[in-house]
């Protein structure tokens, strides 16, 4: 079970308090076997259900306390299976209100005149004690009672709604939808949780749940119709963010497989042209093709890449730095890119912004986001790059999920371009999607750029209108503690012959493990394959020679990269450990697999970074 902000304050519990446990801790013990109906049923035949009437369904606070619910379900099927996400909505009070109102009614056909006066008085103070909108209306739709919760939802006092039509904070893009409810009232029906829009006094448009009842006077007659109108704003923005958040992670999954195994395909060509160039002369005419092999490799690397860091799976190289000082060496190539009728200002507004991440990703973040705004100001404008330092508390937090609260360096990126709708500002973090015309653009640059920030543990926002320019707004956690700590750098040894020393190769790609032993052999290595990890511990156990150096691949099946390494540690302490992987995935982040020593060599490779990595493994040894 997985849960945020809003629903530690529901039911009383911390996060650490429910992560792992059942749903059930959150129902009153004998709705339990209820809830085990209604679950089987849904598994049986999951779909959407949104939030109505239809089930009595209660909720139990940490302290025993029990309170009215109102529950959406979504499934959403991932590699693991069927995921429900379900927003949980507490309507004890609009069923208080309710409960009051039908016990009043009830009780004032029953009263006398003077009785009658008093249980109105109360009815009342009942109305406009509620913190929900509770209008009353004619069958024209001609409101006839505002209560204090309307004017705190909408904006509107009483004098400026009573006796104007309810149209008025109804969208225009809804005509028919008021004349359609006021129909069923006049039928004798009740419209119970209905969820629409509707337009505040300043122009905000707010998701509200509905209930919307008849009015009968004394003979019975249906003069008008009582609306109770709930503001579902937030729940409807925590409800989007959660199917987003799925949706990109379920790309992101399909993007790293597919680059992982592209990547395999490229080291592959990588390793023939290198074999190949050393057995032909360098000047002969054959080479300007495997030049051009070389060029349509790199390409393709370069594509990887970017898929690569959209699904968060890439190998970074991370420092602490200061971001401001990042964005003064940047603008040395910013301001060519932009060119002369764009104005880059670049303004600090603390004197340091200290994050950790990889600075080479964190520049193509930067570049990315400006050639998109350069494209977005064919006429010119101003490029604006500010940082600042904020403390975002529980509120901040949850409205930014999934971060936590915590001190964050957000470095905003503005233009003054065209802009953009809302349609496609929710998906221009997916991978190939571009509004740019064909031959224009891949469609990954801000999949990478959203990719590299969700890798370094922050989170990007886009705030956009079509005319009114885009803003890029993003949160990285402050690294001040960490200044002063060593990072890891990369190895510049230089590759030397070595005819003393053995490899273990751990490849399930036959080509691949072919072509690196051919590599390795020429350059005078000792080469003992393995096809999968099975086999290689089976080789790593027995194997009576010394093995200097395990060079193994990450994701395989049966046993992984990381389970092979931690399985030998105990019998091969000295070897020292090269993963070669286009991505890291998740597996290397559940195991205890970065000890001293341990490299990654990125796919595809070329001959020199192959042998310069063993042969800096090796050093190290000595």
């Amino acid at each position: 079970m997985q849960i945020n902000a809003q629903t530690e304050a529901l039911f009383g519990y911390k996060r650490e308090e429910l992560i792992g446990k059942k749903v059930e801790i959150l129902i009153p013990e004998r709705h339990h076997a209820r809830h085990s109906g209604h679950r089987a049923d849904f598994s049986e035949n999951p779909r959407v259900r949104q939030m109505g009437p239809g089930l009595n369904l209660h909720g139990r606070r940490k302290d025993g306390s029990e309170f009215a619910v109102e529950i959406s379900l979504s499934p959403v099927s991932t590699e693991d299976g069927v995921l429900v996400l379900s927003a949980i909505r507490d309507v004890s009070e609009r069923k208080r209100i309710e409960e009051e109102l039908n016990r009043a009614n009830a009780e004032l056909n029953e009263r006398t005149n003077r009785q009658l006066w008093e249980y109105r008085a109360r009815l009342a103070s009942i109305i406009d004690s509620s913190e929900d909108a509770i209008i009353g209306k004619d069958l024209n739709g001609i409101v006839t009672s505002w209560n204090k919760g309307a004017e705190h939802v909408y904006g509107y006092s009483a004098d400026e709604m009573v006796g104007n039509s309810i149209t008025k904070i109804s969208p225009a893009d809804r005509p028919d939808e008021i004349p359609g409810i006021l129909r069923k009232i006049r039928r004798g029906e009740t419209v119970s949780h209905f969820e629409s829009v509707r337009v505040t006094k300043d122009g905000r448009h707010l998701n509200i749940s509905l209930t919307v009842s008849p009015i009968h006077d004394a003979q019975g007659t249906i003069v008008g119709a009582s609306a109770i109108g709930r503001d579902i704003t937030a729940h409807k923005r925590a409800e989007d963010q959660l199917r987003q958040a799925q949706k990109m992670e379920a790309i992101g999954r399909l993007a790293g497989g597919v680059a992982h195994d592209f990547n395999n395909i490229l080291g592959i060509i990588t390793a023939c042209i290198e074999l190949l160039e050393s057995r032909i002369d360098s000047k002969a005419a054959s080479q300007q093709y495997i030049d051009n092999i070389r060029k349509a490799a790199e390409r393709g690397a370069t594509l990887t890449r970017q898929l690569l860091a959209f699904s968060r799976q890439q190998v970074v190289q991370t420092t602490v730095l200061d971001l401001n000082a990042r964005l003064r060496e940047t603008s040395k190539l910013l301001r060519p890119l932009m060119g002369d009728d764009v104005e880059v200002i670049i303004s600090g507004r603390s004197s340091a912004a200290v994050v950790e991440g990889d600075p080479v990703q964190l520049d193509q973040v930067i570049l990315n986001l400006a050639v998109n705004a350069r494209d977005a100001m064919p006429k010119g404008g101003k490029l604006i790059l500010e940082t600042s330092t904020i403390e975002m508390d529980e509120t901040m937090a949850a409205q930014h999920a999934p971060l936590t609260a915590g001190k964050y360096v957000q470095l905003t990126v503005s233009d003054t371009g065209t802009g953009m709708d809302s349609a496609t500002a929710a998906r221009i973090f997916e991978p190939f999607f571009t509004t740019k015309e064909v031959g224009k653009g891949t469609g990954l640059g801000l999949a990478m750029v959203y990719g590299i920030v969700r890798q370094s543990n922050g989170h990007i926002l886009v705030y956009s209108e079509p005319g009114r320019g885009t803003t890029f707004k993003i949160y990285m956690p402050s690294a001040e503690d960490k200044i002063g700590l060593p990072t890891p750098g990369k190895s510049e040894a230089l590759p030397r012959r070595r005819t003393d020393t053995t490899i273990l190769l751990v490849e399930d790609d036959e080509t691949m493990r072919m072509l690196t032993k051919q590599l390795l052999v020429d350059h005078g290595y000792n080469v003992i394959e393995a096809s999968d990890g099975a086999s290689a511990l089976d080789t790593g156990v027995s194997e009576d020679k010394h093995i200097d150096v395990l060079l193994t691949d990450v994701v395989m099946r049966g046993i992984s990269g990381p389970e092979l390494v931690r399985q030998l540690a105990s019998s091969r302490p000295k070897t020292k450990v090269i993963f070669m992987s286009g991505y890291t995935g998740e597996l290397l982040s559940e195991h205890d697999v970065f000890q001293a020593g341990t490299r990654f060599l990125e796919k595809p490779f070329s001959r020199a970074s192959l042998l310069k990595m063993v042969d800096a493994a090796l050093e190290e040894a000595e």
